[in-house]
């Protein structure tokens, strides 16, 4: 019998693990991953964490028994992925999940911006105010949308603006040139700044492109340029960000994640004297963005649908019924 440790996981749905994974023994915790958990529970052999929890260094060796970490994501860079190598534990992650779904909130974000829904929203419903002359938006049609990243996410966000009568200029390092139609093309990425009313981001965070939305990009953006990110937070210099919305040069943003989001999440860290000067000052620049006039800020939920969660929790059971049975797959 194989100890599985399943964390950030809420009551409903340990049911699909529980069906999926009989003959194990499976413990559930609706936490992040902390060192005391994983103290407690130092028989683990199978780790299962979602992206708010951060597996480094100290958390795999205090489980020395530990053979596989499973990532309930796509992206690994809450995981230390080449100590855990080191050490000859397997990490596996989704593959490919929600790619409509991930797509179609871009679009919830953008439309949001464009049309102030929030704002007309909550004016109505906590002030019983009808007056419209502070909601005036902007139209999608005939909007130039520059789309970084052009995997299954970034293909349906393309095929969705096209929908809307925009025009798409497109940048990946591996570009896909079936995509392109008259009204899609791929550009390099300082013409797809300069040109684009809109930009959102669809790539995986790694070292290489770590604040690719920097002071300098920021600078070559049009004026009012409006910035959508559903990717990673880290992809974004947030003081850029922040500067650039304060001075107008960038109209308005939706982010569905912040750069150091995790530490957002458990601000008791604060309180407990356990955060870093470099996370609380990322704390403090999340907490400014979340107040900007023209930004909606949502709680890294573009993936939470009923459709791709439910892919998520059944590719992950498939992933460590496939490692325990000698066949793993998508192996990182």
């Amino acid at each position: 019998m194989t100890k599985i440790l399943v964390t950030d996981v809420d009551a409903p749905l340990r049911a699909h693990f529980d069906a999926g994974l009989q003959g194990h023994e499976i413990v559930y915790t609706d936490e992040r991953i902390s060192l005391e958990l994983l103290q407690a529970h130092v028989d683990t052999e199978v780790l299962s964490v979602f992206v708010s929890s951060a597996v480094t260094k100290e958390c795999i060796d205090a489980l020395p028994h530990l053979r596989l970490i499973v990532a309930r994501s796509t992206g690994v860079d809450h995981i230390d992925v080449s100590y855990a190598k080191s050490k000859g534990i397997s990490v596996v992650n989704v593959a490919k999940y929600g790619a409509h779904t991930v797509a179609e909130f871009t679009f919830a974000l953008l439309l949001n911006l464009s049309r102030r829904l929030y704002d007309a929203a909550v004016q109505v419903k906590e002030d019983g105010n009808f007056n419209i002359a502070s909601l005036n938006g902007f139209d999608l049609f005939g909007k130039t949308l520059g789309v970084i990243g052009t995997g299954a996410i970034g293909r349906n966000v393309v095929r969705i603006a096209q929908g809307f009568g925009m025009t798409v200029r497109m940048f990946d390092t591996f570009p896909d040139l079936s995509i392109e139609t008259e009204s899609a093309k791929y550009a390099s990425i300082d013409e797809l700044v300069a040109a684009s009313d809109i930009i959102t981001l669809h790539v995986p965070y790694t070292p290489e492109n770590h604040h690719l939305v920097s002071a300098e990009t920021i600078a070559k953006m049009k004026q009012g340029v409006y910035i959508i990110n559903t990717a990673r937070g880290e992809l974004i210099d947030t003081e850029a960000l922040l500067a650039a919305l304060e001075s107008g040069h960038v109209g308005g943003a939706g982010l569905d994640v912040l750069e150091g989001e995790r530490s957002l999440k458990d601000e008791m860290d604060i309180v407990r004297g356990s955060q870093s000067i470099h996370e609380l000052k990322a704390i403090i620049r999340d907490h400014v963005l979340v107040r900007l006039p023209r930004v909606i800020i949502t709680p890294h939920i573009a993936f939470f649908s009923d459709e791709a969660y439910g892919e998520i929790l059944q590719t992950s059971i498939d992933n460590i019924n496939a490692f325990l049975s000698g066949t793993p797959k998508n192996v990182i």
